[in-house]
């Protein structure tokens, strides 16, 4: 799986989640309470949440997983780590009979790349092994969302529809509540067990699949360890004798330190997601968008002052002139990978899934390349305040009109998907056949040229085990991986809603869409910070104020997330 890199907007990137082949999803620790149910009826258009007595009946009982033990179990919210070299004689086989029945099965997934033809040998070695006929239709996952508004609107739905979280806007929620099949009658409780990979699914991450008061999503989880790393070129750091920086103005001295137009090398790029997680701005990537009752009252990330302060320090790295030039051109600029190997800009902020994609890209033609993560400081110097990130962020879902066989298909293919990391399954899921698409040198799988054009995002998005970093070939950078999301889960909050899959009144689906483009530009001097002060008035006015009551009648009645 080697997607599009992040733009150098420097947003979360989406491409970027599914940028290693061996991070999954992640184990989460700890739990939630399980809430009562808020909104209409049990129809299809129901708002709100379903927790408590109702999401007991909904859920899937939990099976740990006892086939492979990991080098680094999960703590604070981290994924599972895996630091060894990898054995093929000793893979253990995690699904012991094979429970497709010969169907086939239609899948529409976003996919970043080329896509490989129909029957290429990974596909038909896939197939055979679960016992399924899928036919893949992969669609571009940078215009994803406009291929999902079309389909969706239409009665000519695949057999099962792959969805992101930050495609879920506009009509797509009630979209899923129409649409899609209700798959508790063949997971929830003790039925799962026919499937036991996904019993050893996290349940946070089926909380999360809960839409409309029905189990209908097959969840790809996540560590709810933050997820934004601010990365940075160790070896440049260490030959130039830098500090890794411990404060916002120690950042800014830094930076001013660094940067040298002349010499085409700049400090960083946007770091405004660095920004909200130093000033320890309530994540917003994901619904509810940042919601969490603070003293008793509802407030919005929007509404706080550390908002406007992240945006402010963000604003000045801009007009100290730190930031590359790229960073002004905003989300369509070009992919940062080649500068930041090339020494233009040494810090910027990303998905965890670029520290091994950076890494795996510059081994060979750049032996002394170096990437590695910042520790997030606080603002002030102290420790930070993080947020958690969401339990489960994409998800696939099965057609409301598919017959019993072809779901239990589905669910066949989605128990191998989410075959934990050291088994047969997972080995084949994520590099393919051996000798094929790839062979094992030193205890380290290296894809062939077939495997590379041919073994990307295709299976691992039906449904994807506890999630897992492991790198054979960099295992220093796993286990780095593993021990930052360790040490900044420590210092992770979950909000008021954490957890809860809500799907808000159709009434407010637009409310919030020009915020993003108003923090940018804000950021790059082009709007004031009385501008977003403005909008925010305007915001509550037009259906923020009447959307925290709504919002709050669902804490209400079903109590907080939050710890």
């Amino acid at each position: 799986m080697t997607p599009n890199a992040a733009s150098a907007s420097s947003g979360p990137s989406r491409r970027s989640f599914l940028a290693s082949t061996a991070v999954a999803t992640a184990a989460v620790a700890g739990g939630m309470p399980l809430l009562s149910a808020c909104g209409g009826s049990d129809g299809g258009s129901r708002d709100g949440t379903t927790s408590g007595k109702d999401a007991k009946k909904i859920l899937p009982a939990f099976v740990a997983s006892n086939v492979v033990k990991p080098d680094i179990p999960a703590k604070n919210g981290s994924a599972i780590g895996f630091t060894s070299k990898l054995d093929l004689a000793t893979l253990k086989t995690s699904v012991t009979k094979k429970l497709g029945k010969g169907g086939k099965v239609t899948i529409m997934s976003p996919f970043w790349g080329s896509p490989p033809k129909q029957n290429n040998s990974y596909y038909t070695s896939m197939n055979d092994l679960i016992g399924v006929d899928v036919v893949w239709q992969n669609q571009d996952g940078n215009t994803y969302d406009q291929k999902l508004g079309a389909v969706l609107a239409s009665s000519d739905v695949p057999d099962v529809v792959v969805i992101p979280g930050w495609n879920m806007g506009g009509k797509i929620p009630s979209a899923i509540l129409s649409k899609f099949a209700d798959l508790g009658p063949y997971l929830s409780g003790d039925a799962v067990k026919e499937y036991p990979n996904l019993a050893a699914i996290p349940t946070e991450a089926w909380q999360r699949s809960i839409f409309g008061g029905k189990l209908r999503g097959l969840p790809m989880p996540a560590p709810y360890a933050p997820s934004m790393v601010p990365l940075y070129r160790q070896d440049i750091f260490e030959k130039e004798g830098y500090e890794v920086p411990k404060s916002c103005d120690e950042f800014m001295a830094l930076a001013k330190e660094i940067t040298n137009a002349k010499a085409r090398r700049w400090a960083c790029l946007d770091m405004k997601w660095t920004a909200f997680q130093a000033f320890g701005v309530l994540s917003g990537s994901e619904k509810p968008l940042g919601w969490n009752l603070v003293d008793g009252k509802l407030v919005n990330r929007i509404e706080t002052e550390e908002f406007l302060e992240a945006l402010e320090w963000s604003r000045k790295l801009f007009a100290a002139g730190v930031v590359h030039p790229d960073s002004e051109m905003g989300k369509n600029a070009p992919d940062p990978g080649p500068k930041f190997a090339a020494g233009e800009f040494l810090i910027y902020p990303n998905n965890i899934t670029q520290w091994w994609s950076r890494t795996a890209e510059q081994a060979t033609q750049n032996p002394d390349f170096k990437i590695w993560g910042m520790d997030v400081w606080g603002h002030d110097g102290g420790n930070p305040t993080l947020w958690a990130d969401q339990p489960a962020g994409i998800f696939a879902f099965i057609n409301k009109k598919a017959s019993e066989s072809v779901i239990r298909d589905v669910l066949a293919v989605a128990n191998v998907t989410a075959a934990p990391y050291g088994t047969k399954e997972y080995m084949m899921t994520n590099y393919g056949v051996e000798g094929t698409h790839y062979s094992v040198k030193d205890g380290v799988p290296v894809k062939t040229d077939k495997g590379n054009n041919e073994v990307m995002n295709a299976y691992v998005m039906v449904a994807s085990p506890a999630a897992t970093l492991a790198h054979p070939d960099f295992p220093d950078v796993a286990k780095g991986q593993v021990e930052w999301q360790q040490r900044m889960g420590a210092f992770t909050k979950k909000s008021s809603f954490w957890g809860m899959q809500i799907t808000e009144p159709g009434r407010y689906t637009n409310l919030g869409n020009d915020f993003e483009q108003l923090e940018d530009d804000i950021t790059r001097g082009r709007k004031k910070i009385s501008d977003m002060q403005q909008a925010v008035s305007d915001w509550k006015s037009k259906g923020g104020d009447k959307l925290r009551d709504w919002y709050m009648k669902i804490l209400d009645e079903n109590g907080s997330a939050a710890s």
